[in-house]
């Protein structure tokens, strides 16, 4: 089952026997709520998923964006009509930053069957295809029970060693690896050992995915290799879900730490790194 779905795709599985549940994450830190700009136009059909309270927990010592209560994130999927047997395609603005979190969360709950749409509502738009405006429509609601657990997921506990012993990339721009900057959290700096790979360099000037040859080789100059225990992180565990997804195109498979550098620096006796070098 391929993780990316085409606008092209799109289109044609939504004129099909069975569409797929459409779901749109389109969210910014600090900016107006996503709910607006949905409602300024979005895939027909489509339901709107809100980024802070119903893909996240509210913050605290698991980060800024911890995962919900397993119970509370399967009401959310029913009441947007998630079900067993249909597929899922999630979609956010442009690049899939937001969309990969939601997707992550869907495979690391047992949706057998989700996809993220490369290039998001944008490209939709540039393709000429019909946008609809307004609330969500009325849905069914879904059967979709959550189980926990599908796809790897690590905890500030585990990624010192594998700092260490494999590979923990920081999906975070160069900058924040740094340590030269933070515009959010109140601590700046890297995990010690990880390695810095920001999200930006996966998509293209169109935010659509790199062609997999070119996602090995980056991959690879990275140091992975099919045989790496490999982990991601970020700011608050949403575009390190970007960097796993982007690694699966490329072939490896990939951890979440979820809760991410903004969980990292709650414990005071946590190592902090600053500068290039990953030590």
């Amino acid at each position: 089952m391929g993780v990316l779905v085409s606008v092209e795709g799109l289109r044609a599985a939504i004129d099909g026997t069975a569409p797929p549940v459409v779901l749109d994450v389109r969210w910014t830190p600090g900016g107006p709520p996503g709910i607006s700009e949905f409602r300024e136009g979005h895939i027909p059909g489509a339901r709107y998923a809100e980024l802070d309270t119903e893909l996240a927990a509210p913050p605290g010592d698991g980060g800024r964006h911890p995962l919900p209560d397993p119970a509370a994130f399967g009401e959310t999927l029913r009441r947007l009509g998630v079900r067993h047997d249909r597929p899922v395609v999630v979609c956010d603005r442009r690049d899939s930053t937001i969309a990969a979190r939601l997707w992550w969360m869907l495979c690391y709950h047992g949706h057998p069957d989700v996809r993220v749409l490369d290039g998001g509502y944008q490209a939709w738009v540039r393709a000429g295809f019909p946008s609809a405006t307004g609330d969500e429509p009325a849905v069914e609601p879904g059967d979709f029970t959550v189980r926990p657990g599908a796809v790897p997921m690590v905890t500030a506990a585990e990624v010192s060693g594998l700092a260490r012993n494999g590979i923990l990339l920081d999906a975070r721009a160069a900058e924040r690896y740094r340590g030269e900057v933070e515009p959010i959290d109140p601590v700046a700096g890297h995990i010690p050992g990880a390695v810095s790979a920001p999200t930006a360099e996966n998509v293209d000037a169109e935010g659509r995915f790199r062609p997999v040859p070119e996602l090995r080789e980056r991959f690879a100059g990275l140091g992975i290799t099919p045989d790496s225990e490999v982990a991601a992180y970020c700011g608050s565990g949403v575009t390190a879900a970007h960097e796993v997804l982007a690694l699966r195109l490329a072939g490896f498979d990939a951890a979440l730490y979820v809760g991410s550098w903004s969980d990292w620096i709650t414990d005071p006796t946590r190592e902090v790194a600053r500068g290039a070098d990953p030590k």
